[in-house]
């Protein structure tokens, strides 16, 4: 029989890869002749890097960057020497995993060490970039990103700005004559499930501010230095982008990715289907299993394991997801396609041991599982057990 095994990330405790694996163990102890296909999945945030790189053969780099408050940290991206492709992720260099309680600071949070994580792939002779934008910490319309990359942005008396999300209504004109000229030769992918504005009720402040630390009583005053900075770009490039879908993802990068390098974007969990031939493995398999770190009905909704039952039961295939917490009616998620949730934690545990012994116990429910289908007789009908 042969199991497609896709899970995401179980944040905070296994990579996609690492959950891959432990299921995989689980199921092969019970019968060591199932054919089972790993891919690691991620939707453009954490976990995209580990993914892309398994999926396409590559291998990580590491490089010493700036994290989101301009302290050194080692950062982790993809590539692909085959085809001189990059995957990078926001969150590496520039993202929320990156701060301690009590560190957020949307006004001097940067994306500059993503930019110098492109940089660097740069160096490498890099065609392909493909950015995830998912899990930032900033707000800086990733002016930080293209400082990093040569863009100068100055104040009214020509003085420079420094980059960062509590600076942008001081920007009045941008010097891109310094913009690395090897940008003009790279193919830009972002990887991203954001499809709102930048600005307004729906947009980069309003809706993704606060999980980034702006607080309610400096909503107004973000929100206004943005749209000063959208008036300043559209000055300087002559064309406007603040109302295009993706242009708020992560705090208004997306908008500043679409001014100055006009990239494609994707659904991070669309695109990342297509590069592992997804639907074209789960269509010849018996069973696809998927998971993550927490399943809820609100949730799942744009999630991995939603998208993973979508295509399951386009080609009646069953599905199922092993989770660390369940919470919530689950019935709008089978209606979906995804016919079982599991629960990984077999006995009563605090949250920092289930995390710590994620592996063990995603190893212990795939055997569990899976010596149940075959006492049931499933082997060669699993969906008589999922129905």
């Amino acid at each position: 029989m042969k199991i497609i095994v896709a899970p995401d990330s179980f944040k905070g405790s296994m990579t996609s890869t690492e959950a891959s694996e432990a299921i995989r163990k689980g199921l092969l102890e019970v019968d060591e002749d199932l054919d089972v296909v790993l891919i690691p999945m991620a939707d453009g945030g954490e976990g995209t890097v580990e993914a892309l790189t398994a999926i396409l053969g590559g291998e990580k780099q590491s490089e010493e960057v700036e994290d989101p408050l301009g302290r050194q940290v080692c950062a982790d991206f993809g590539w692909i020497e085959k085809t001189k492709t990059a995957v990078i992720e926001t969150a590496a260099a520039s993202g929320l995993p990156l701060l301690k309680e009590g560190e957020l600071d949307p006004y001097h949070a940067s994306t500059y060490g993503t930019g110098q994580l492109v940089s660097r792939a740069l160096d490498l002779g890099a065609d392909k970039v493909i950015l995830g934008l998912g899990g930032s910490a900033t707000v800086d319309a990733g002016t930080g990103f293209f400082e990093a990359l040569g863009i100068r942005f100055l104040d009214e008396a020509g003085n420079r700005v420094q980059a960062s999300g509590g600076k942008l209504g001081e920007i009045k004109s941008i010097d891109a004559t310094h913009l690395d000229s090897r940008l003009a030769d790279v193919e830009f992918t972002i990887a991203s499930d954001v499809t709102n504005p930048l600005l307004g009720r729906e947009g980069a402040v309003a809706v993704f501010g606060p999980q980034k630390g702006v607080t309610e009583d400096e909503l107004v005053f973000f929100e206004n230095g943005m749209g000063r900075y959208a008036e300043t770009v559209a000055s300087h490039i002559g064309k406007e982008y603040r109302s295009d879908e993706g242009s708020g993802a992560a705090g208004g990068f997306g908008f500043s990715l679409l001014a100055f390098l006009q990239p494609k974007f994707e659904n991070g969990f669309t695109l990342i289907s297509k590069l592992s031939g997804l639907e074209s493995q789960i269509s010849q398999s018996r069973l696809v299993i998927t998971g993550e770190g927490k399943v809820d009905g609100q949730s799942l909704y744009g999630k991995v394991p939603i998208g993973i039952a979508r295509i399951a039961a386009k080609h009646h295939v069953p599905a199922i997801a092993f989770a660390g917490k369940i919470e919530g009616d689950l019935q709008a998620a089978k209606r979906q396609g995804l016919s079982l949730v599991l629960p990984i934690v077999d006995e009563p545990m605090t949250l920092s041991d289930a995390m710590e012994k994620g592996s063990i116990l995603l190893q212990r429910a795939a055997s569990r599982f899976m010596t149940s289908v075959l006492l049931l007789g499933g082997k060669d009908k699993p969906s008589d057990l999922t129905s």
